[in-house]
């Protein structure tokens, strides 16, 4: 008999709403929140099985004239009903949440999703309210008008950040990933925008929190818009014995030969001012994106010391040191003296296990040797039995085609060629006019015949290296790189 009365019960329609209702719950919780869009259709179909059943049962959404507290089926009806409604919303904001990815605006996703969630789930359950239980939602909204006065003057802090957060989300202020400057000096990428507060990461890896409602009163600066390239200034001061076309040239050189840096748009470079005792010059760039920044200034440093050193530029002392030393100032306008083989030699990491006396013979058999903007110094899987050390100018490093990196005044290319035999990997073009020191096997024979040693001591620097192979290409990391390897093929060309 109980057997027949649950098949009674299973044919109705009201059990089959209830049925659909608390499978729905069971099988959204069981799919979880990571597959959300799973989620998403699993929602919306249950809530239309149920539909269908409510309409072609002819279930009411309120309690019907006939029903009363104590009847048998009230209880039924009730729950069956509240189970829709709670469906009715989740289908809801499954379809905002559709609309947001179709539309492709994750920026406003997250908190337009809040809003809609707390504005669905509460019509919902006012409804709710009103259809099941025949409640006075008039005077529960009256009165809930009164408590939220009362919220709202003693959470005017809070609700002053939850506005500030809705006016900077839906006014295009800044997108999650944009980095952002602020006139108080803080900077760094937004990582979340939340009902009260913005987080950001700084370049220093701390995360800052501002509440919105403060975020929203400083002025902000958007680096990312309309892109993340960044213009910065280096302002530098040469003592004026070149005509200011050279220096300028020179300059460009400089900015030419960095790797850190865009060459589109070009750098440029502005003479702002000249007297007696220094030329200003401003040199502009760009980087990529805003974390590039300190890496482009120090590299930019580095050339411009390279150069003026090569060139044979002065720089000026400072105003200040001008006017107290005004008498030596005004003494010391000659050229300063150019870099000496002896002196990139002195400063080359492979030669750093050579004596003294041993570098200052390699000096004295190097040789000069000049090229064109053009020239191709080497070209890709030829032999250079030669070292090159650059004085002035600016090379490109190519490998099929493609630039990799510029060498600038105390990069040196060919030692692998010289002292291992191995093919160039890269195709080696100048490109502005460049001055050389090249040393040759034969210089490098004699110190070699002197003191074996040698040949062991270069090995660790060579296989030193050549020890990140991340920047080779291909061909050039399939050849054994080590120490031994690097120290067999020295012996063997210089027959120790």
């Amino acid at each position: 008999m109980v057997q027949a009365y649950l098949v009674e019960i299973a044919a109705t329609p009201l059990a089959w709403l209830i049925i659909l209702g608390l499978t729905g719950i069971v099988v959204w919780k069981f799919i979880g929140p990571v597959r959300s869009n799973l989620r998403l259709v699993v929602q919306i179909i249950f809530f239309a099985a149920m539909t269908c059943v409510l309409v072609l049962a002819d279930i009411p959404l309120g309690q019907s004239k006939g029903l009363h507290i104590g009847d048998e089926q009230t209880a039924f009806i009730v729950f069956a009903q509240l189970l829709w409604w709670l469906h009715l919303s989740w289908a809801v904001i499954g379809f905002v949440r559709i609309y947001l990815v179709l539309e492709g605006r994750p920026r406003e996703a997250r908190l337009l999703q809040d809003i809609v969630v707390g504005a669905v789930y509460m019509c919902v359950t006012l409804a709710a309210l009103a259809f099941v239980f025949d409640a006075p939602v008039g005077t529960l909204i009256a009165t809930s008008g009164v408590i939220a006065i009362a919220l709202g003057l003693a959470l005017q802090n809070t609700l002053g950040d939850v506005f500030s957060g809705v006016a900077l989300n839906f006014g295009h202020t800044y997108a999650l990933g944009d980095w952002i400057l602020l006139e108080d000096g803080t900077e760094g990428r937004v990582t979340a925008s939340t009902w009260r507060s913005t987080q950001i990461l700084t370049g220093a890896n701390n995360i800052v929190v501002l509440p919105n409602s403060v975020l929203a009163k400083l002025k902000l600066t958007n680096v990312s818009r309309p892109d993340e390239t960044h213009l910065l200034k280096i302002n530098v001061r040469l003592v004026p014995t070149h005509a200011p076309s050279i220096v300028e040239e020179a300059m460009l050189t400089v900015l030419a030969g960095c790797n850190s840096i865009m060459r589109e748009p070009p750098p440029l470079v502005s003479i702002s001012g000249l007297d007696a005792t220094a030329l200003e010059i401003h040199l502009f760039f760009r980087v990529s994106n805003p974390m590039l920044r300190m890496k482009a200034q120090n590299e930019v440093i580095d050339r411009f010391y390279r150069h003026c050193r090569s060139t044979g530029l002065q720089l000026a002392m400072p105003p200040s040191a001008i006017a107290r030393f005004n008498g030596i100032a005004s003494g010391e306008t000659g050229r300063s003296p150019q870099a000496t083989l002896q002196e990139v030699i002195d400063e080359n990491p492979i030669f750093s296990g050579l004596t003294g006396s041993e570098r200052e013979k390699l000096a004295q058999t190097g040789m000069e040797r000049e090229y064109h903007r053009g020239d191709v110094i080497v070209s890709q899987g030829q032999a250079l039995p030669t070292m090159m050390i650059i004085r002035t100018g600016v090379v490109s490093m190519q490998h099929d085609e493609q630039e990799r990196r510029r060498l600038s005044p105390g990069d040196f290319f060919g030692e692998t060629g010289l002292l291992a035999g191995m093919h160039e990997a890269y195709t080696l073009q100048a490109l502005t006019r460049v001055t050389a020191y090249e040393i040759d096997q034969k210089s490098f024979a004699r110190l070699i015949a002197d003191r074996p040693a040698i040949a062991e001591e270069v090995a660790s620097m060579l296989a030193a290296r050549s020890g990140d192979t991340g920047q080779l290409p291909l061909a050039a990391v399939k050849h054994e790189r080590s120490a031994s390897a690097f120290l067999k093929s020295i012996r063997t060309i210089f027959s120790t």
